[in-house]
């Protein structure tokens, strides 16, 4: 099975340990696995212009790092979506790539999506939950699960474990 993780942590932080148990535990269970970073990426919002469902006949206008992510998201059996919740919403940056998907609609060989979410309080995590699940029931896609790890829960062996167990269950 090949997975995309598309990490929205545009630094070094928690996101990176619970991405790291997820590639860990995907890959013993026999996954093929792909993370793409991107937070760190050079990737704008959707300019709603529609070009990409006229002329452009699937591809966006705007040419930026969202190319290297668009053929990751059509050859994906599973995505993951991991972010930082710095607001109560996910990062920014994974915002811009979530929205130009737009462009293909949604990932055309993708059954399952997941959620991995970490922040510094517990508490703040429904604006991004109730966004994924319209997301995932929007594509037709099996939730395969949800991790989030708040404050002193990040990084301890216990919530590593959980992230590894959901990548196994793939």
């Amino acid at each position: 099975m090949k997975i995309t993780v598309l990490n929205g942590s545009p630094r070094k932080q928690n996101t990176d340990a619970l991405v790291a148990a997820f590639v860990e535990g995907a890959e013993a269970a026999g996954h093929e696995v792909e993370v793409l970073k991107v937070g760190k990426m050079n990737i704008a919002g959707c300019k709603a212009c529609e070009y990409c469902h006229g002329k452009g006949e699937g591809a966006c206008i705007q040419k930026d790092d969202m190319e290297q992510v668009i053929p990751a998201y059509k050859d994906a059996d599973v995505v993951v979506f991991a972010s930082p919740i710095y607001y109560f919403t996910m990062s920014a940056q994974i915002e811009a790539a979530i929205q130009r998907v737009y462009c293909i609609g949604k990932p055309p060989k993708a059954q399952k999506a997941a959620l991995l979410l970490s922040s510094g309080s517990q508490g703040v995590y429904d604006g991004a939950i109730g966004q994924y699940k319209s997301m995932v029931g929007y594509m037709g896609l099996e939730d395969a699960g949800i991790v989030t790890a708040a404050g002193d829960e990040n990084g301890t062996p216990e919530k590593l474990a959980e992230v590894r167990e959901l990548a196994s269950k793939l």
